[in-house]
C-alpha cells in the first residue's frame, strides 16, 4: 500500500469516527421529504427497459429481467439542488445499480425506445468495488471511478442495505457510503433533472435477482453540507479553476489559462516564442513535422518537484503524439526531447509508435517504453475530446498513472522490477534514468498538434 493510501484509510477512519453527530445535527425537524411512502409508487414512473418495479415490505424493489435494456424508475417532479438520502441492497455481486440524478429522458433516442441520460451514483457490488463513484449514463461515461478513492472501496457492504448520501448543490455534486466520503465532481451541465433508480440490463443467469430502494428521502432548502475529507481527490470538470475545497488541499494551478508564466522552453528562460500557442485557456503544440523539438521544442515548469499529486487535461488530433514528463533534471544533453519519466500522450489508433517499443509500452499512459497502460477501453476518450491524466508520487517512490480516474500504471522508482525495466530499454544508457529526487514538469512538442489545460499540483513534501 502506497503513502497516499494509508494517509487516506487514516482520514477515512477520523471520518468515521465523528460523523454520527454530524449527521445528527443535520436532521433538524420539517428538512427532510419522503420521496417514498413505503406503500405505493406514487409521485414516480417507469421509463427504458420493462424491468418491473413493486413495493414490498416498505422497499421499492426492482426485479432483474433477461432481454431487457436498463429499466429506471424515475421522480415526476424535477429536482435542483438537494440531498438525497437512500438506503440500497442489491442480490449478487455480479450486477450493478445506480441513483440517477438531475437526469434527463430522450423518448425518441434508441429508434423510438427511449433514453434516460445523466449522472448516476454507482452501486456496484462487484469485485470492482465502485460504490459511490460517478458515472454519466449514456453519455460521458466514468466521472468518477473510485480508483480515484481506493480507500473507499470497502465502504459498500455486500448483501445487506448500504446507506447512499448525495449531495447535489450548485456545480457540486458529492457522494457518501455507509457515512464515509466517497466521490466529489464539479460539474457545469444539468442544474436540474429528475432522479431515478436503476435496475441494470443482465445476462439470463440473473434472472429475477432484485434490487432493493427503502428510506428514500430528500431536502430542497436551507441545505447544510456536510463536512467533506480534504483528502479526497476532485474530480473539477471546470477549465483551469480551483474549487474551495482544492484550494483547501493545497492544489495550485499551473496555468491559469490566460498566461504561461510558469513554464519556460528546455532552451533557456523565456517560454517558446514560436511552435507553442497561448489561448482560449489552452496551452497548445503547434502542427510542425512531427518531429521531436524540431519547432517550438519542449516546455517545463519553472519550478521543480518530489513528492505530487500532477493531473492535467490533453486534447490530442488525429494521429497526434506527445507527453508529460516528470523528474526532468536537463542534465542529460540531447538534440531531441529532454529525457525525463513519460506519461505517453498519443492517438494510439494512428501514431505508429504505439506498434513499437515492447508489449505496447508507448501507448496512451503508459510510462513510456518501460510499462504498459492498462487495456481497459472504457477509460480511454475519442481523439478529439478532453482526456484527464494524473500522475501521484507518493514518499516512498511509488508512481501512480491514472487517465479519466482509472489506474493505468504503477510502480516503485529505484525497486529491482523498475531498474529491470530501465536495462530493456531506450533509456539504458542514460545513468540513473528516473531516479533524480526532484525534476521539472514537461510539456512535449512532438510535432503534432496536442493542447492542455487543467493543469494542476499539489506538492505532498
Amino acid at each position: 500500500m502506497n503513502t497516499v493510501s494509508k494517509f487516506l484509510m487514516a482520514a477515512v477512519a477520523g471520518m468515521i469516527a465523528y460523523q454520527p453527530i454530524q449527521v445528527e445535527a443535520q436532521q433538524g425537524k420539517g428538512k427532510w421529504k419522503d420521496l417514498f411512502d413505503g406503500k405505493t409508487l406514487q409521485g414516480w414512473k417507469p421509463v427504458g427497459g420493462k424491468a418491473p418495479y413493486t413495493v414490498e415490505d416498505g422497499a421499492i424493489v426492482g426485479t432483474m429481467t433477461k432481454g431487457t435494456p436498463n429499466s429506471f424508475l424515475i421522480t415526476e417532479q424535477e429536482y435542483g439542488d438537494f440531498i438525497l438520502e437512500v438506503d440500497v441492497k442489491l442480490e449478487g455481486d455480479r450486477t450493478n445499480s445506480g441513483i440517477q440524478t438531475r437526469s434527463h429522458y430522450d423518448p425518441n433516442a434508441n429508434n423510438g425506445k427511449g433514453k434516460v441520460y445523466g449522472r448516476q451514483v454507482e452501486i456496484d457490488p462487484t469485485e470492482r468495488a465502485w460504490t459511490g463513484g460517478i458515472y454519466d449514463e449514456a453519455r460521458r461515461g466514468w466521472l468518477y471511478p473510485l480508483d480515484l478513492n481506493e480507500a473507499a472501496k470497502s465502504a459498500y457492504k455486500a448483501n445487506e442495505f448500504n446507506r447512499i448520501r448525495i449531495e447535489a448543490i450548485g456545480d457540486e455534486t458529492r457522494t457518501w457510503v455507509n457515512d464515509i466520503p466517497v466521490s466529489h465532481v464539479i460539474d457545469t451541465i444539468d442544474r436540474t433533472g429528475f432522479i431515478g433508480l436503476q435496475v441494470h440490463s443482465i445476462s439470463a443467469d440473473l434472472d429475477g435477482k432484485k434490487v432493493y430502494f427503502k428510506n428514500i428521502r430528500i431536502q430542497t432548502q436551507k441545505l447544510k453540507p456536510k463536512p467533506f475529507s480534504k483528502d479526497v481527490f476532485v474530480v473539477n470538470l471546470k477549465p483551469n479553476d480551483l474549487s474551495s475545497a482544492e484550494k483547501k488541499s493545497g492544489i495550485k494551478l499551473l496555468f491559469d489559462g490566460h498566461k504561461a508564466d510558469q513554464w519556460r522552453s528546455v532552451r533557456g528562460d523565456e517560454f517558446p516564442a514560436k511552435g507553442w500557442k497561448v489561448g482560449n485557456g489552452e496551452i497548445t503544440v503547434l502542427k510542425s513535422d512531427g518531429g521531436e523539438s524540431t519547432n517550438g521544442g519542449d516546455i517545463i515548469t519553472k519550478d521543480q518537484y518530489a513528492v505530487f499529486d500532477l493531473s492535467f487535461e490533453f486534447k490530442l488530433t488525429p494521429g497526434a503524439n506527445s507527453g508529460v514528463k516528470y523528474f526532468v533534471t536537463l542534465k542529460e544533453k540531447t538534440k531531441g526531447s529532454a529525457i525525463g519519466l513519460e506519461f505517453q500522450v498519443l492517438d494510439d489508433e494512428k501514431h505508429p509508435d504505439a506498434k513499437m517499443g515492447r508489449d505496447g509500452n508507448r501507448t496512451l499512459a503508459s510510462l513510456y517504453d518501460l510499462i504498459t497502460s492498462n487495456k481497459d477501453r472504457r477509460a480511454r476518450r475519442p481523439i478529439g475530446e478532453w482526456n484527464r491524466g494524473r500522475v501521484v508520487v507518493s514518499e516512498d517512490n511509488t508512481v501512480t498513472h491514472y487517465l479519466n480516474g482509472v489506474k493505468m500504471v504503477e510502480y516503485k522508482r529505484g525497486s529491482q522490477d523498475y531498474l529491470d525495466l530501465v536495462a530493456k530499454s531506450k533509456y539504458k544508457d542514460w545513468d540513473n534514468f528516473g531516479q533524480a529526487p526532484q525534476g521539472h514538469i514537461l510539456l512535449q512538442d512532438h510535432g503534432d498538434n496536442v493542447s492542455f489545460r487543467n493543469i494542476k499540483i499539489k506538492k505532498i513534501k
